[in-house]
């Protein structure tokens, strides 16, 4: 019997947040026996094979760890030793085996989400919509962090309205995790402005870099059994890649395989060429192997913005949808500007000119080419860079940038006009989440799906 059992299920209740009484209520086991079982201080504990699985499925252990538990080792081992048993020793061992992979553990199918810098809700929707061949598994909300008010007004109204106290308004470098809750899944879009190709680029120095480790402080905490962790895709050059391997190396630290992966959007039918890091964590003690879906299925959608804004047409009543006042001499300008050109290469009269020194970023009063992708929708910039329609002289609505992001037009804004641009910059692409947590679901039921190497191949130093 392993000598220390007790302190490891102790150490499983507590990770949970469960009392004995709790425990007792959920298992039907009573408190007085699960106290005398986290002090080891019950002889042949595991004459009860129900009570083990209980545990097993209320703590998630793995068989495996359940097995070590009871002083066995895991299942290969015992296997092994098997010639050396006598035969009434062997059944007994062979039946346990069965018997907790077979009879009493039973995979968990319902996962549920929590999320640290939640944004206004585009990864929550892609995982509470995505959908596999076996219909039990699934990603349920079960709370969401972030420090803005609008934008949780806005998840709340979208992702779970009939719960909106389980979306926690506060700034994560003082709010309590523990107090969120147990959880089977994390995601975590941890802030991108000190890692954008486009700004200062601080780094791990800036006052954004270093927040994923609070996505760090919640696996410790709650060991959830997988995570997603998304930025931008300049993470991987930052300070030569020392960064990325850095997280990495803290990500698989907390006890997770790691699977990071440039996705490029527009390859996934998101008519919009967004290209972030994501990061896929699955448990050490799980048996799963992620694998980045292919893009090879959405290869015949039509990612065009044309497409995207005009088809169906937008409702003349649809939520965020006003138009931005644009002054006189921003619409002359527009007017020289072609599809696909920008202030700079753009053939524009002197006067109408922009006067910038240093730096030209192309996105300045960029016109869309309506038969392509749209450029990357952001949620930083000031004028000239609010995304511009193709033919009219005008900046795109916030609708038509939400479409962009694959929103649904029911998916309603909460805040001022620029709140909401901000918003929807900031977001995950819905139907780009909803893909990566459907292989993330297959992953789990164990169903094949078309998959691609992870193009992110940085050596993890343990």
């Amino acid at each position: 019997m392993m000598q220390n059992y007790g302190s490891v299920l102790r150490e499983a209740r507590n990770q949970k947040h469960l009392s004995l009484k709790d425990v007792a209520e959920k298992t039907g086991i009573t408190d007085s026996r699960l106290s005398r079982l986290e002090k080891n201080s019950d002889s042949g504990v595991w004459k009860d094979m129900k009570e083990l699985g209980d545990l097993m499925h209320l703590y998630d252990m793995s068989p495996d760890f359940a097995l070590s538990v009871m002083g066995y080792g895991d299942s290969s081992t015992l296997i092994s030793k098997i010639a050396s048993l006598s035969d009434s020793d062997k059944e007994m061992v062979m039946g346990l085996i069965s018997r907790l992979k077979s009879n009493v553990v039973e995979p968990r199918t319902v996962f549920r989400l929590g999320e640290l810098f939640s944004g206004p809700g585009g990864l929550a929707w892609g995982a509470i919509h995505a959908r596999i061949s076996d219909s039990r598994y699934k990603v349920v909300h079960a709370w969401a962090n972030d420090f803005d008010e609008a934008t949780c007004q806005t998840y709340a109204r979208n992702i779970c309205p009939e719960n909106p106290d389980s979306v926690v308004c506060h700034d994560v470098r003082t709010l309590d995790l523990s107090t969120l809750g147990p959880i089977d899944a994390l995601a975590f879009g941890f802030p991108c402005n000190d890692f954008s190709l486009v700004g200062e680029k601080k780094g791990l120095k800036g006052t954004y870099g270093p927040l994923y480790t609070y996505g760090a402080k919640a696996l410790k905490l709650y060991k959830p059994l997988w995570f997603l962790a998304e930025n931008v895709g300049g993470l991987q050059s930052d300070n030569g890649g020392d960064t990325l391997k850095l997280i990495l190396k803290d990500l698989s630290a907390c006890g997770y395989r790691v699977y990071p992966h440039l996705y490029k959007f527009e390859e996934y039918g998101v008519p919009q060429m967004r290209h972030r890091i994501i990061i896929i964590g699955i448990r050490n003690d799980l048996p799963y192997e992620y694998k980045v879906p292919s893009p090879e299925p959405y290869k015949d959608v039509d990612i065009t913005c044309r497409n995207a804004i005009e088809n169906p047409p937008i409702s003349a009543d649809a939520f965020n949808n006003e138009l931005t006042a644009q002054n006189e001499k921003v619409v002359a300008r527009l007017k020289y500007i072609k599809p696909g050109q920008n202030a700079f290469n753009a053939d524009i009269p002197e006067k109408l000119q922009l006067k910038v020194k240093g730096a030209k970023i192309s996105q300045i009063y960029k016109r869309l080419d309506p038969d392509r992708p749209a450029y990357t929708v952001t949620g930083s910039g000031g004028g000239g860079t609010h995304i511009y329609h193709w033919s009219e002289p005008r900046a795109l609505t916030n609708r038509e940038r939400a479409r962009l992001q694959t929103f649904p037009d029911d998916f309603k804004f909460e805040g001022k006009k620029e709140q909401v641009r901000k918003q929807i910059g900031m977001a995950v692409p819905c139907k780009g989440a909803q893909i990566i947590v459907e292989a993330v679901l297959n992953t789990f039921a164990g169903i094949e799906y078309p998959s691609v190497p992870c193009n992110i191949t940085l050596e993890v130093k343990k």
